[in-house]
């Protein structure tokens, strides 16, 4: 047994942070690593040393030299890959085995094995585990496009193109003909090969309407191997996870039989550390099919930890210190009921658009009880265009369905982020919505719900601390006066306490005397002072944008109170220019 006193993460974003938090219970020291646009990355502040490994994005974090190398240098003894990025990397585990460095997951031998998923299929047939039928890896060329083509017709269409070395709902395509098919495996192959360093693809029989049904593994390198019980993660947005539900909604004898298979994989591939066993479950009969496994720690497991009292980065660490597992299977309670959202900041509307290089200007994120946030983001972060748009995972506990929802529902409408739009609209959508309240879901969920997003937008306007401390500021005359004598004397004053309006507000506050920019340009000229008496239609302010003058008319009468630009700023949408004192 290896005790370990120093991990590297070898990650970013949320996920960083989690590993750090448990390495710092433990008493152990956290080593980050960093590329330069992760420079002012939320979990760097957590760390007892960060190392930048890359000036490029998405090169230092699938390097794996540098990476050894930073371990290495800082003394760490052991790396946690988290997930993504190298976290499934057999040569990357191999690499760490040859410096004498503990990789905290299953033993490159493993992560090949089932990282090749027609290695994989085989594997769990010959351990009499269902599996959806399909091909082997597809040959190269012509004669590749000739077998895909003959299961189709032996399968009958739909299908599903997976890539062999694929993960993560990437290098997945449904194909509903063979002009479809020899159209696609070109391009399959071309994403393959970007993604996974693999072009190799394979061909499944494509099951209508599964729910995807997941089991947590925790398995030691002696031998015992204990399930955590199921994940449903179903709700999905191109074959990518949205939300995450523990355990999952199925018949006692179906979870039975699910638990059984899942313990039943591991053990044929020798597995060690925390996974994740994959299926497919019929909707309608509850029949269900090997899909894959995980070798790594996934997204949700925060769910799984909810319902467990587990801390499972904490058992990665302990096996791969040579420990056997603490906890027997008879031991493990599964208590509630957890969510996960996944907060991304993307555009539902627009087909999950990124919002990439949008700073975010107010971050106020929820709390109470069965409340969990693991998040990367915080107010003046500037989301990144070039890593994956997760902000943040909202997990919410209770001790049933329904107040798991309700709390899911409070904590949803609590969490404030300004300036990218996020998928928390949607998610609001989907508590109100009947077959979701009743848990019926399974892939197709959202294409079969279009209405979820005709939700209204949620659209802000976040006052500059100048303004609003003026706002806040007593009035002349004010002075001496009571807190209710002066909240008379403000009205109709109603945005004084407020730092996000939404556009109706704005339009309001127009008639309040705040007069804001409606374009991007140049301040030229400011034709009033302050104390001036001004009227409708008077000019306030002169901009300049595009070689065209504009002038900012004043809509209401009254007293100039302050003018918040001078000229030769520059000024954006919704910018406060001038505050006018209404005349009463």
């Amino acid at each position: 047994m290896k005790k370990i006193k120093r991990v590297l993460i070898a990650n970013r974003g949320e996920i960083a942070l989690r590993i750090i938090r448990t390495v710092r219970d433990m008493n152990l020291e956290a080593i980050a690593v960093y590329e330069k646009p992760d420079s002012d990355a939320y979990f760097h502040r957590f760390a007892d040393r960060v190392v930048q490994i890359g000036n490029e994005p998405n090169r230092g974090y699938l390097d794996v030299e540098r990476i050894i190398q930073a371990a290495v240098n800082t003394g760490a003894d052991a790396i946690h890959p988290g997930y993504g990025f190298l976290s499934e990397n057999a040569d990357f585990a191999e690499a760490c085995r040859r410096e004498g460095i503990v990789f905290i997951g299953p033993p490159p031998e493993v992560i090949h094995a089932l990282g090749n998923k027609v290695l994989a299929r085989e594997m769990m047939i010959r351990a009499g585990i269902p599996v959806v039928p399909g091909t082997d890896s597809l040959p190269a060329g012509q004669e590749g496009v000739e077998a895909a083509a003959a299961f189709g017709r032996d399968a009958g269409y739909p299908i599903i193109l997976k890539a062999t070395a694929g993960g993560g709902g990437r290098g997945v395509r449904r194909i509903n003909s063979e002009q479809e098919l020899k159209l696609n495996i070109p391009t399959a192959r071309a994403e393959a090969i970007a993604a996974f360093h693999d072009d190799r693809l394979y061909v499944e029989k494509y099951i209508e309407k599964p729910r995807h049904i997941e089991v947590q593994i925790l398995a030691d390198q002696y031998g015992h191997v204990i399930h955590l019980g199921t994940r449903d993660c179903s709700i999905q947005r191109r074959h990518q996870k949205l939300l995450e539900i523990a355990p999952a909604d199925l018949p006692a004898s179906v979870l039975e039989a699910v638990h059984a298979a899942a313990v039943r994989a591991a053990r044929v591939a020798g597995y060690v550390s925390a996974g994740t066993v994959e299926f497919l479950v019929d909707s309608q009969t509850n029949e269900f099919w090997f899909m894959e496994v995980n070798t790594r720690l996934q997204v949700e497991h925060t769910v799984t930890e909810m319902i467990t009292g587990e801390d499972l980065v904490q058992e990665q660490i302990r096996i791969a210190e040579g420990r056997p597992l603490h906890i027997l299977q008879e031991d493990v309670r599964l208590n509630g009921i957890a969510v996960e959202v996944r907060i991304n900041a993307e555009d539902p509307k627009n087909n999950f658009l990124p919002e990439g290089g949008k700073l975010i200007e107010i971050y106020h994120p929820p709390g109470g009880p069965g409340i969990r946030i693991d998040g990367n983001a915080y107010k003046g972060y500037l989301v990144p265009s070039v890593y994956d748009s997760l902000l943040a995972k909202l997990i919410v506990w209770g001790y049933e369905w329904e107040q798991t929802i309700r709390r899911l529902q409070r904590a949803l409408k609590d969490f404030n982020i300004v300036w990218p739009k996020t998928t928390i609209p949607l998610y609001l959508a989907i508590c109100d919505e009947e077959d979701f309240r009743c848990r019926r879901f399974h892939t197709g969920y959202l294409e079969e719900h279009p209405q979820l997003f005709k939700y209204p937008d949620m659209e802000h306007y976040v006052l500059d601390d100048a303004l609003y401390k003026l706002m806040l500021a007593p009035h002349e005359g004010m002075e001496g006066r009571s807190g209710e004598e002066r909240k008379k004397d403000r009205q109709p004053g109603w945005w004084m306490y407020k730092r996000v309006l939404t556009a109706q507000e704005i339009e309001e506050l127009k008639k309040e005397g705040v007069v804001k920019s409606s374009i991007k340009g140049k301040v030229t000229d400011i034709p009033i002072e302050v104390g001036d008496e001004v009227m409708v239609g008077d000019v306030l302010v002169d901009l300049e944008a595009m070689k065209m003058h504009h002038h900012v008319i004043c809509e209401v009468d009254g007293k100039v109170a302050d003018i918040l630009v001078e000229p030769g700023d520059s000024v954006d949408v919704g910018d406060t220019l001038v505050i006018v004192n209404v005349r009463g």
